[in-house]
């Protein structure tokens, strides 16, 4: 009598622990959660292909003279625009028997001179590389491209070309050449991508990163990547509404850096929870603090 007694005065005390924790949990599943949101928007996003490579320009001519001699004259200096067949350099022709006139030392092309590799009083000959002449208003990049990604690779592509000399422009070029033949050892192909350069601010030596755009989405609804959970084809977001969470499962179509095109789920407009969305649940009440791209 005395067990049965004590069994029903814990459960008293239980049962009154368990009504006065209630309205604690009751009080902290009312209480907003912070989130941070961002307004889905339209945007165009393109799917690339990122590669790396060296500018270099469209002409470069190495620069030969014809007869042996020492160096007397330079008529042109690094960076001086030169056109075809004109002097770049003098020399005295240490023939002998001949009657002393300098012998000029020709561009092959019309552009600037890159480099001039011998100094005044420096003996040359035919074999001697005494200049370097590039045609800077176009520039050009090669890459090797892996066999799988060649069909996705066409003439007249475009390709989007940043280099850390000028970190917020973004250089439009088309891919001008593509070799018919793989490479057996690297199974690649090489490409070329040529850019137009009337400023010149592109110069042939650059290290450049490479996007080739394999398509394009326009006007569609684009998410950051931190506002997915799960894994495809099973993938969620929490979107705001009316200040609560409401799970959606969604459906994305390609991926442009740390955003994804939304094909199904979303549009324009709806605020989906890109950070703190670990602690949601559906229903929540949320504090959603806008985040603006």
């Amino acid at each position: 009598m005395k067990v049965t007694s004590s069994i029903f005065l814990i459960a008293a005390v239980l049962s009154m622990i368990g009504c006065q924790q209630k309205p604690q949990e009751n009080s902290s599943n009312n209480q907003a959660i912070p989130v941070k949101a961002a307004k889905i928007q339209l945007e165009d996003i393109d799917e690339a292909l990122d590669y790396v490579g060296d500018i270099k320009a469209q002409d470069e001519a190495t620069v030969y003279p014809k007869v042996s001699g020492k160096i007397i004259e330079k008529i042109r200096e690094d960076g001086a625009i030169v056109k075809k067949g004109e002097p770049i350099l003098y020399i005295d022709r240490d023939e002998v028997g001949l009657k002393f006139e300098k012998a000029p030392v020709e561009s092959p092309i019309s552009g600037v001179v890159g480099r001039i590799n011998v100094d005044i009083g420096q003996n040359v000959n035919p074999e001697t590389i005494v200049a370097l002449v590039v045609n800077m208003d176009k520039v050009k990049i090669n890459l090797d491209i892996p066999e799988k990604y060649l069909p996705q690779v066409t003439l007249g592509q475009e390709a989007k070309v940043k280099v850390d000399a000028y970190p917020d422009e973004v250089f439009s070029g088309k891919v001008t050449k593509i070799s018919p033949v793989v490479d057996l050892a690297t199974r690649t192909a090489p490409i070329e991508i040529t850019i137009d350069n009337p400023g010149h601010l592109l110069k042939s030596g650059m290290y450049s990163k490479v996007s080739l755009v394999i398509q394009t989405r326009k006007d569609v609804p684009v998410v950051l990547k931190e506002a997915l959970m799960g894994k495809e084809p099973d993938l969620y977001v929490y979107v705001v509404e009316n200040n609560k969470a409401v799970l959606k499962k969604v459906a994305v179509g390609i991926r442009q850096g740390p955003y994804y095109e939304i094909k199904d789920g979303l549009k324009e407009g709806d605020v989906v929870v890109i950070m703190g969305q670990q602690r949601l649940f559906e229903g929540a009440k949320v504090a959603a603090e806008e985040n603006n791209k």
